[in-house]
């Protein structure tokens, strides 16, 4: 490592939780701002090789905030060494900080290995024995053996080296620096929603409480499944009593809803029917990658009652050209395209509000779906509950996950956006604390797929 000149001029930078920087140059402070923290590190780079190219010299930068403490020399020319040992305080990690150097190099001396002994000189055996000797020295392998003996193909993915933060310019600059824990997680989030099952999966998304969030919880869960593991993922409104979803997504070139689609089941299941076909029923969501299948909101709920036939009839339709259905499901848990949906579920969902109401009535159907029968009382106790903060200025959405801990298999919390509350529901339009909790709402849903 690069050893630290005590003349050489010294920066002092730390980055801040509100998208802000500040460089102590001389004991003069500069304030950096920046679009996210990686945005606010690459521009205190920038100055501070600025620096370097003014003095002529390389310039000590010294770093301290929340992701870590350490010492990089910077060159005029942008090259950054490590000075010392660099310590990382892993956020929200109960394990002690680690230390990060840079490795050493590797050693080309290798001591010369003994000379093999010669062989010794044997007799031939009798040729009466030759046989015998041949069979006893024949391998036998074994079904037993075969499963002992360590596969030589099976070999475990390297860990790519940090991406964020001081870490991932660090790699950058050619130090190898392994992720943080926050990034560690959020891979394995990513895995875990960018899976392909074995066969289609249904989603539903439910609460008897109007308001509840439930129609934004069916898109963006959409959003992320379509985004990371790629196409082939429906959001489905399952709705008779003025469902939303079409007016927040965004609208294909028709304006189909789940009526025009029902005469045409039994077309798209025959042998001869394409995947391009569905096309003028579903309204492809260009940024997001996923399809919606309207509801029509004008309509009266008593003109658009769909029978569990027929709602099996379009979930054979949905299952045969997707992968996974999301269903964003209606108010009315009598219904009986309502009772059919939670047959054909897969994986159900609890989206609630922060607000007391809301969560209640979350609570009181995950009760009377474990009482209900032996697959209901399944569904919901490997129910995920997501828990959304309705208000700007008001909290308590962790109390109320907490709350659901006893009735399901997990809990999550999403922050307060704006983005969405009115409008169209579009992901890169969330900010980033807003993805990040959707994204593991999201790996909770995987792992019960």
């Amino acid at each position: 490592m690069a050893q630290h000149d005590s003349a050489q001029p010294t920066i002092y930078a730390t980055v801040r939780a509100d998208l802000t920087g500040v460089l102590d140059v001389d004991g003069v402070k500069h304030n950096v701002t920046g679009t996210d923290d990686a945005d606010v590190r690459t521009q205190i780079f920038s100055q501070v090789t600025g620096r370097a190219r003014m003095a002529g010299r390389p310039v000590l930068l010294v770093t301290d905030d929340a992701l870590g403490q350490g010492r990089l020399n910077v060159h005029p020319d942008g090259k950054v060494e490590a000075v010392g040992e660099f310590v990382y305080n892993e956020k929200n990690d109960t394990t002690p900080s680690r230390i990060v150097t840079a490795p050493p190099a590797a050693s080309s001396k290798v001591k010369d290995a003994p000379a093999a002994a010669p062989s010794a000189m044997i007799s031939p055996p009798p040729a009466t024995t030759r046989a015998a000797i041949k069979d006893a020295a024949e391998p036998i392998v074994t079904s037993e053996r075969r499963a002992a003996r360590a596969s030589f193909l099976v070999q475990e993915t390297p860990q790519e080296p940090a991406s964020r933060g001081w870490r991932g310019m660090l790699s950058r600059a050619g130090i190898q620096v392994a992720p943080s824990a926050e990034e560690m997680a959020e891979r394995a989030d990513v895995h875990a929603v960018s899976q392909h099952w074995a066969g289609p999966r249904t989603i539903s998304i439910v609460n008897g409480k109007g308001g509840a969030n439930k129609t934004p919880s069916t898109a963006i869960l959409a959003a992320v499944f379509a985004r990371y593991g790629g196409s082939g993922v429906l959001a489905w409104d399952n709705n008779e009593t003025r469902g939303t979803l079409g007016w927040r997504t965004e609208q294909g070139g028709h304006d189909a809803t789940v009526q025009d689609l029902l005469p045409q089941t039994n077309r798209l299941l025959s042998p001869g029917a394409q995947s391009s076909d569905l096309a003028h029923y579903v309204h492809h969501q260009t940024g997001d990658k996923y399809d919606v299948l309207r509801s029509n909101p004008i309509v009266l709920s008593a003109e658009q009652k769909i029978t569990r036939a027929e709602f099996d009839s379009l979930h054979q339709v949905a299952s045969k050209y997707f992968r996974l259905v999301f269903v964003d499901s209606g108010n009315d848990e009598s219904a009986e395209r309502w009772q059919q949906m939670i047959e054909r579920t897969n994986q159900l969902v609890i989206a609630t509000t922060a607000l007391d109401e809301s969560a209640e009535a979350g609570a009181l159907l995950l009760e009377a779906l474990a009482q209900r029968d032996e697959r209901s009382a399944q569904l919901a106790a490997n129910a995920v509950v997501i828990v959304s903060q309705s208000e700007k200025t008001a909290s308590g959405a962790q109390a109320i996950a907490n709350g659901f801990a006893v009735l399901s298999r997990r809990a999550v919390t999403i922050p307060y956006d704006d983005a969405l509350h009115g409008g169209k529901l579009r992901y890169d339009a969330l900010a980033p604390a807003t993805k990040r909790a959707w994204l593991a709402a999201a790996a909770a849903v995987a792992e019960g797929l």
